[in-house]
């Protein structure tokens, strides 16, 4: 069919979560091996050893939660205020903490660059029609909104600004910035606002699509009823022919 044929909810949902599976599982391999090869436990260690040692100075236990505290007494609370003020001006303590959050850093974003690039560009090259593994299984291709056919530019366009940078690393920065506690609840609140905007994007657009697919201005269709043609000619002399034919009906 000529028209635009949406793949249906369903079908986009499932190819998501599968692809989503696939993409840890492979992220936490990748992940796991450039851990041992920077040498990240190390730095964890060390940290382990920075906390027991202030822990053993104070006579105090880092690892309470905010309620604990609130019922410990004010000669407690004091001695948590030293150990932390004395921590805060440990050289080797925030050497320790910097390195630890530049290394999660450098760790989580090579693991899901690489699963990025072989699960939503290498893999689409090879099956065409911008299909993952998920969405191979279940009928979903990317075209242009022009109906035309996926170049490899725009796909990696595609994976590279609006899958990765876009949706993935700007989320997970956060999340990681949080997790070391250098944003508070702004944080999770921009992670929400942003999740919350790709679901109002994908309700609201004509083609139904997140921010990648606006980024490389595709859409994501039925592979079984939509016509995908080669270069826009090829849709060109398609539409002349429906025409044609149209004008030879008319004739009789």
């Amino acid at each position: 069919m000529l028209g635009l044929q949406k793949a249906s909810v369903w079908k986009r949902a499932s190819a998501f979560l599968f692809d989503f599976i696939i993409l840890l599982v492979m992220t936490s391999g990748i992940a796991v091996a450039v851990s041992a090869i920077v040498g990240y436990d190390d730095y964890v260690n060390d940290m382990t050893e920075h906390y027991e040692r202030y822990e053993a100075e104070y006579g105090i236990d880092f690892d309470i939660s905010a309620q604990e505290y609130e019922l410990l007494s004010q000669e407690m609370k004091d001695k948590y205020t030293a150990a932390d003020e004395a921590m805060n001006s440990d050289a080797q303590v925030l050497y320790t903490y910097k390195m630890m959050f530049n290394l999660a850093l450098i760790i989580i974003s090579m693991s899901l660059l690489v699963s990025h690039l072989v699960l939503e560009f290498v893999i689409p090259i090879i099956f065409g029609n911008g299909q993952t593994l998920g969405k191979k299984i279940f009928g979903v291709a990317v075209m242009r909104t022009n109906s035309t056919k996926i170049r490899p530019l725009v796909l990696f366009i595609r994976t590279l600004l609006g899958k990765y940078t876009m949706e993935t690393m700007v989320p997970v920065f956060l999340a990681i910035m949080v997790a070391f506690g250098i944003l508070d609840f702004v944080g999770v609140f921009v992670i929400a606002a942003f999740g919350i905007l790709q679901i109002v994007l994908i309700c609201v657009t004509r083609t139904s699509s997140a921010i990648h697919d606006l980024l490389s201005d595709c859409v994501a269709v039925d592979m079984a009823s939509q016509k995908i043609f080669d270069t826009e000619q090829d849709l060109i002399d398609y539409k002349l022919k429906l025409h044609e034919e149209e004008v030879a009906k008319s004739d009789y």
